[in-house]
């Protein structure tokens, strides 16, 4: 009932902008100006102002992300774009560098305090890696350009099921010569996650029920997360700029589960129960440097450059515990130990000059150093004695190096506004996995090099009319982890491994999109993938599930969306996205499998701005059916609400806001193996009441007189870096 509120309230926002949208021109052309939408599109991306969502206050980055317009996050935290995976996620215009659990650790970790901006591009010009066949997503953290000393600090509680906490300082001080900054942000949550799955298991014909595996489990999780971040921009002069930038951070996070594992025959009649118990305790320490330099030649030409430095240590504990009560029972301990080293060094450098017949050329080259150390150690318990597990214990060696090179040219004539680039990269890698006495050393490398095209067109029609044309190919590399080979633990009965003949896949995008003022984006895209990215569910001769992931032969996509900005009175704005998605996908798993669907996907943002500072939101976002080759998920989706009011001479605010007020947002779905099927639903602490303050402090110096030439504005355009 509570789902089947939220579905006729998007709908009826839907209804209501196709009609305002077909009223007189004066109602239509009433954008709000002079105030921070949520949303904004803008020619080849769409950028979300986080600070402008109300209910934006005390929530993460994965969950700021999750009601971003044409984005979706699957049960295991995979994000997709226009219904297609693989996106790079950047921070701060630098790629992230971990995938998977720990990029989700990662993003759950980050308050949306810290963040400013979230750049969404779906076909980026050549200056940005080729990786991220969806499109990009960079999350942009806060910067204060403001002369003088300030700072804006950020509080907040939040209370589901369990509190949760992110808290935020930003200081900065800035002069004529310098520019000092230091971020501090500390996130406390206390979460749980609510697993049913029920596993159907068939005979060798397909369709004959064999048995049944339920399995409700119940995870408890607590954790923290410290981020510091400080730096110096010192300007050597009017046309050079230097600057450092050193990050800190510092997460741990401890999940016990506790369940069962009921085993019934075809009737349903229970054989056995097996209680389950266990914990994985996450540590993560990460550091970074940062070194970039700039120099304005003259009011044509520009050379930026950056050197990055970043380490990893990630640490994780598993205990497993499997009880069998009865006759014929037994007791099963497991413990495993994974840490994992990550060093990566990068550098690049970029040319920009200004031609002749208003063309603008730009041109970079890029390197960069990855190498990682993973260890898996598990051991076992045999008659009140540990022993280490051969048949699960791994070490994984890898390192990567991809160099690049681009060239891009944009230029304008008349109406025409055109855009041309071309990408170079070469990869190459080496992985080892280390022996032990039951399984041989094995290594395996390979070196592939690609050119990656990108072309944009766009022609204004007139002053309300604009079309756009683009294009371009993009390449998703396997992340290293996901190359790793070793068995990672779920439970007794679910394995995940990794896969060494992982291929990269290639995409071709392309895009045509129609721009009315800043109203109404229609944008039609057609996307195809080679060697397709895929989760494949594996059963063994145990029953046993085995999550990896390989590549499929294709995946084709078709997709339509429409996205709206509307004032229809001075107090309130609406901002509401549509995305449907006609997805094909095709490849082997254990036999020739082939899948298509219609999904839909639903973004929208009611803002409301009254008198004497209070303001108001109700957002939300609803997810159709969605699919892999193997999975199908139902629909989901959430509504939010907030209010706040500005105090203290409108430097503060408190805000109040309530997430998935009705508290729809449980995941649900169905899994195909070889010769079985899974039922699942997954419910988290996603209904949130939080309350946040934030202040912005410090002393303003008098400006100084604008200055002359190339480097005129340079002092206020410059960033840190990081």
């Amino acid at each position: 009932m509570m789902r089947h509120r939220l579905y006729c309230f998007v709908f009826a926002n839907c209804i209501w902008f196709v009609g305002i949208a077909q009223k007189s021109d004066t109602l239509a052309t009433m954008t709000v100006r002079g105030r921070l939408l949520p949303f904004r599109q803008v020619p080849g991306k769409t950028i979300v102002n986080v600070d402008a969502g109300i209910t934006n206050a005390g929530a993460t980055a994965m969950e700021v992300l999750e009601k971003s317009p044409g984005i979706s996050i699957s049960r295991d935290g995979t994000i997709s774009l226009k219904g297609r995976q693989n996106v790079l996620i950047l921070l701060d215009g630098k790629p992230a560098y971990v995938s998977g659990n720990d990029l989700v650790t990662l993003l759950n970790g980050m308050s949306a305090a810290q963040i400013d901006q979230i750049e969404i591009m779906d076909n980026p010009p050549a200056g940005y890696d080729a990786a991220g066949s969806a499109g990009v997503i960079n999350i942009k953290t806060k910067k204060n350009r403001q002369k003088g000393f300030n700072g804006n600090l950020s509080l907040s509680y939040g209370q589901g099921r369990y509190p949760k906490t992110n808290n935020s300082l930003l200081l900065n001080y800035r002069t004529e010569k310098l520019n000092a900054f230091l971020t501090y942000s500390m996130n406390v949550t206390r979460n749980f996650t609510d697993l049913y799955a029920l596993r159907s298991y068939y005979k060798a014909d397909g369709k004959t029920l064999d048995a049944l595996l339920e399995q409700p489990t119940y995870f408890r999780s607590d954790g923290y997360n410290h981020t510091l971040k400080g730096g110096v921009d010192y300007f050597i002069s009017k046309k050079t700029t230097v600057g450092i930038a050193l990050t800190g951070g510092l997460l741990d996070r401890d999940s016990r589960a506790t369940g069962e594992a009921r085993w019934m025959d075809a009737g349903g009649v229970t054989d056995s129960v097996i209680d389950t118990k266990s914990e994985n305790k996450s540590h993560w320490k990460s550091g970074g440097g940062n070194f970039n330099w700039r120099t304005v030649f003259d009011a044509s030409r520009e050379l930026t450059a950056d050197i990055d430095w970043l380490v990893y240590h990630l640490g994780s504990q598993q205990s497993f515990e499997n009880t069998l009560s009865g006759p014929g029972g037994y007791a099963e301990f497991l413990q495993g130990n994974l840490p994992s080293d990550l060093h990566i060094f990068s550098a690049k450098a970029d040319y920009a000059q200004q031609l002749h017949g208003d063309a603008r050329f730009t041109a970079g080259w890029k390197t960069s150093h990855v190498t990682t150390d993973n260890v898996a150690d598990y051991m076992y318990k045999q008659d009140s004695l540990w022993e280490q597990d051969l048949g699960k214990t791994n070490h994984f060696l890898y390192t990567e190096n991809i160099h690049a090179l681009y060239g891009n040219l944009e230029k304008k004539a008349g109406r025409w506004d055109m855009q041309g680039g071309l990408r170079y990269e070469y990869t190459a890698y080496e992985a080892e996995q280390l022996g032990n006495a039951v399984r041989k050393d094995s290594a395996f490398s390979r070196k592939y090099n690609d050119l990656f095209p990108t072309a944009v067109v766009s022609y204004k029609a007139d002053s309300q009319n604009a079309f756009t044309l683009s294009a371009g190919r993009r390449i998703d590399r396997p992340a290293f982890q996901k190359l790793n080979p070793f068995v990672f633990v779920i439970n007794k009965y679910t394995y995940q491994q990794g896969n060494p003949y992982y291929r990269p896949q290639y995409t071709w995008n392309m895009e045509v999109s129609h721009q009315y003022k800043d109203i109404l984006v229609s944008t039609l895209g057609y996307s195809v993938t080679r060697d397709y990215f895929s989760q494949i569910f594996l059963t063994d001769s145990n029953g046993t599930i085995i999550y990896t992931e390989g590549n499929l032969r294709k995946m084709e996509n078709i997709s339509l969306s429409v996205s709206g900005q509307l004032s229809p009175f001075p107090f309130w704005s609406l901002n509401l996205e549509a995305t449907l998605n006609y997805k094909k996908l095709g490849g082997m798993v254990w036999n020739d499998r082939e899948a298509s669907m219609l999904e839909i996907n639903l973004t929208m943002n009611n803002q409301f701005r009254f008198n004497k500072g209070w303001a108001a939101e109700v957002s939300g976002f609803f997810n159709g059916r969605e699919l892999e080759l193997q999975e199908i998920t139902d629909p989901a989706g959430q509504l939010s609400v907030g209010i706040s009011k500005q105090v203290l001479q409108n430097k503060g605010a408190i805000k109040l806001n309530v997430r998935d007020i009705f508290y729809t947002q449980a995941m649900q779905g169905l899994t195909h193996f070889q010769q079985a099927t899974e039922y699942f639903k997954l419910t988290r602490d996603s209904r949130v009441c939080t309350v946040s303050f934030t202040y912005r402090f410090g002393k303003l110096l008098k400006a100084s007189p604008p200055r002359q030439g190339g480097a005129g504005d340079e002092i206020k355009r410059v960033t840190s870096g990081g």
